[in-house]
């Protein structure tokens, strides 16, 4: 099952129409087709075909492609887990089909003639996988076009770059790292010769699957990169990040350079996953008000307000580690509180832009979220303002790490687990499946670190014998 209706009819450069896949296989420009879900973590995971197999047998043929269903049950470390509804040894670990969209091939040039295909997960019912990432963003898109409203988004994302491979980093367990660069280089246009040599490559490969930046600069921490992507269509901005972290380690490896998305990835260094989002009727933003230029509308007050409402209870989906959660702290750019403020980067919702641009910017989710989820909760709690008719407390101004009446971040997994499960809310806006699936998570995200002895507690415990 493939689908075909959602072939553009015009592709940008490194994007492939069906027909010139065809041709690009036939003259052997692609030899091989990447056949990709996204899972829990928000990393592409799936197989790699022979090209001429996959345009024979999945495109044109009665062949379905396949993968264990366990993809959207793992930890980070791909370990098999119970607890799930989908997927365990209660069902013998099936599989699901993948069903490609063929309006998202595209040349991959950091690898030699290979295409990436984006799938659907398609369970026994020939419907969507309701958990999969992409399935749970698309019903949230859904539910604003019927109220006549359409998404658009961009994405703003932040890693640290470190010196040597992966392999250099596991031997030495993570610790002494050296970021590429020493020092705080944010806004900085001078950069050390790899820097530039690094962004440059990153930025030509992700041009070449069809996906320019708009923007690549250096930010406050040692080694750390924001890149941003133009703003556009909700779906295609999430498979923007997807492929910018495939991207990022395939350059970082050829270059003995290597890239985390880690939330925290040291101690006062925060990288953050900013989401750009505004609604529009047709042609027209609806955020900012027709008569009171530079205001919010009524519409807009309502998403403002739903945001503050719901993200409360929705903070595994944006946040889904342990190591979440260090990224919130005070004067770090992370929000603390559940806030919104006009150009304010101290708050969890930030009004920016001008004109009919005004936009919300969302600082909650970090680096290390999974976009799908992450943009899912954010619209989910948006149509909870639009459907309640909410109102938002006032603006914050000025420093909005200060103590509040507002709802705090909380500060742990375990902690945001427990308004996840308890929430009422999160169930009528996700669907029970899906809080039941994702809290089944962050449990094994929770007991896997419960059973670990960490760096510090060694260090007390020593310095107590």
């Amino acid at each position: 099952m493939t689908r075909q209706d959602t072939v553009p009819r015009a592709t940008p450069r490194g994007r492939l129409a069906l027909e010139d896949l065809r041709t690009a296989v036939a003259d052997g420009r692609v030899q091989t087709v990447l056949l990709a879900v996204v899972d829990a973590q928000g990393r592409a995971k799936g197989k790699a075909y022979d090209a001429q197999f996959f345009l024979d047998r999945l495109v044109d043929g009665d062949g379905a492609g396949e993968m264990c269903a366990y993809v959207f049950a793992t930890d980070i470390e791909m370990t098999p887990l119970t607890g799930f509804e989908l997927t365990g040894w209660q069902a013998g670990y099936g599989d699901v089909r993948l069903a490609p969209d063929l309006g998202s091939v595209r040349l991959l040039p950091w690898l030699p003639r290979t295409a990436m295909v984006f799938a659907d997960a398609i369970g026994a019912d020939e419907q969507p996988v309701p958990i999969a990432p992409t399935a749970i963003l698309r019903r949230q898109i859904e539910a604003l076009a019927s109220r006549g409203l359409t998404v658009k988004a961009g994405l703003e994302t932040e890693f640290v770059l470190y010196q040597g491979t992966l392999a250099q980093a596991a031997a030495t367990a993570f610790r002494g790292l050296r970021p590429v660069t020493a020092d705080n280089r944010d806004y900085a246009l001078d950069h050390p010769r790899e820097l530039v040599r690094y962004t440059a490559k990153l930025t030509a490969a992700l041009a070449g699957a069809g996906h320019p930046v708009e923007a690549v600069k250096t930010e406050g921490a040692p080694g750390q990169v924001e890149v941003t992507f133009p703003y556009g269509e909700p779906v295609a901005a999430c498979e923007q990040h997807v492929l910018l972290k495939h991207a990022a380690r395939a350059v970082g490896e050829r270059m003995r350079l290597l890239p985390t998305f880690m939330a925290a990835p040291a101690d006062r260094v925060a990288s953050g996953l900013h989401l750009h989002v505004s609604l529009w009727q047709g042609e027209e933003a609806v955020l900012a008000d027709r008569e009171r230029p530079g205001e919010l509308s009524e519409l807009g007050r309502q998403v403002v307000a739903g945001l503050l409402e719901g993200l409360p209870e929705l903070s595994p989906l944006y946040a889904p580690n342990v190591n979440s959660y260090k990224r919130y702290r005070p004067h770090s750019f992370a929000p603390t509180w559940f806030t919104w403020g006009w150009d304010n980067r101290s708050c969890a919702v930030r009004v920016v832009g001008h004109g009919s641009g005004l936009h919300l910017e969302i600082r909650l989710p970090g680096a290390d979220a999974n976009p799908y989820l992450a943009l899912a909760a954010v619209l989910a709690a948006a149509r909870r303002g639009i459907e309640g008719g909410l109102k938002p407390p006032a603006a914050t101004t000025g420093d909005g790490y200060r103590d509040h009446a507002d709802a705090a971040v909380p500060t742990t997994l375990r902690e945001a687990l427990r308004l996840f499960e308890a929430s009422t809310l999160a169930g009528d806006l996700l669907g029970p499946e899906v809080v039941a699936h994702y809290a089944s998570l962050a449990q094994a995200e929770l007991r896997v670190h419960d059973a670990r002895v960490t760096d510090v507690e060694l260090a007390c415990g020593f310095a107590q014998t």
